[in-house]
């Protein structure tokens, strides 16, 4: 049977039309689609869980079971996106220091440890006085500190941090996000403290 050009050529600029056609719509389609949200990028600065033993220990003991992220129940407790073990990070949920610490409790490898609240060093919090508004009246990380670190010179109008009641649960630096524009509190991580615990100084600044 002799071949039709004429029926070959109309199919082809057909299907080239439509073809045209979708493309400029995917075209459309993908440039009015919202901006993908992207995680934000993990700060160094994390905590370990109230009751951690020292680093290298913990590496040891801690088999990434999950339990006390499980126990957890304000979910202030994740798994390093990296290895997987258990951190804390304060800016997005603080710990909020349970009575009866149920994270320690779930722990079967004493990788986290029974102790006192008052005996917690999970970090220390420090201040920016560039940042900070407490000359504007600000003080609200006082009235959330749950040890008391925390307290208001209303003369020098500056909050001052007490090293030796401050444990790191990074419930004054999550306040501080949550109602300033600029995080004036940032918590140090206990195993930053190379020569002496978090427990060291009297007042912390920065």
């Amino acid at each position: 049977m002799a071949s039709e050009p004429h029926y070959g050529r109309r199919h082809f600029l057909k299907d080239s039309l439509v073809s045209i056609a979708k493309t400029a719509q995917e075209y459309v389609t993908h440039r009015d689609a919202p901006p993908e949200q992207q995680e934000p990028a993990l700060r160094e600065d994390w905590l370990r869980p109230p009751g951690a033993v020292s680093e290298s220990l913990f590496a040891e003991r801690c088999t990434k079971c999950g339990d006390c992220l499980e126990a957890c129940p304000y979910d202030a407790i994740t798994a390093h996106a990296k290895d997987g073990f258990p951190i804390i990070v304060p800016d997005r949920v603080p710990c909020y220091l349970c009575e009866d610490f149920p994270c320690i409790t779930s722990c079967q490898t004493d990788a986290l440890v029974p102790l006192a609240r008052q005996d917690v060093q999970m970090g220390l919090a420090i201040i920016s006085r560039r940042l900070c508004t407490a000359e504007q009246g600000c003080n609200a990380c006082v009235s959330k500190c749950p040890t008391g670190a925390l307290s208001m010179d209303f003369g020098a109008m500056t909050v001052e941090v007490s090293g030796s009641h401050c444990v790191g649960c990074g419930l004054c630096e999550y306040t501080c996000k949550s109602v300033n524009d600029h995080v004036a509190i940032t918590v140090r991580p206990a195993r930053s403290f190379l020569s002496s615990p978090p427990g060291g100084t009297d007042t912390v600044s920065a």
